[in-house]
């Protein structure tokens, strides 16, 4: 048997079928109006200045980054993308929730 490749102590991987098995999801996609969109003001822990905060998207990490920043270009503010939420900087919540029920997200204002 052949040894394998090593580099400092680490085995690389030389299986191409492994490594496109362990990248893709193993989760199914959810549908975008069967999520549960949240979209809320919050300022807690900001030094009193308020954002936007948008949860429950079914998206994954290069899809919620590209809705970020289409979602930023159009409030014209600044923004992150924070454990699976978006943080939009200022109160933009019917703005956010009018352009989400266009994409087809069932979206719903939360908080007061």
């Amino acid at each position: 048997m052949k040894t394998r490749h090593t580099y400092r102590g680490v085995v690389m991987r030389t299986d191409p079928a492994k490594a496109r098995a362990a990248a893709r999801p193993s989760t199914a996609p959810v549908p975008p109006a069967a999520a549960r969109v949240r979209v809320g003001r919050e300022v807690a822990g900001r030094g009193g200045k308020g954002v936007s905060v948008i949860s429950g998207l079914p998206l994954a990490g290069t899809e919620l980054e590209a809705l970020s920043t289409r979602l930023k270009k159009l409030c014209g503010a600044g923004g992150a993308v924070k454990d699976g939420t978006i943080e939009i900087q200022g109160d933009h919540r019917d703005r956010l929730v009018a352009e989400l029920q266009k994409l087809g997200f069932e979206a719903k204002r939360s908080g007061g």
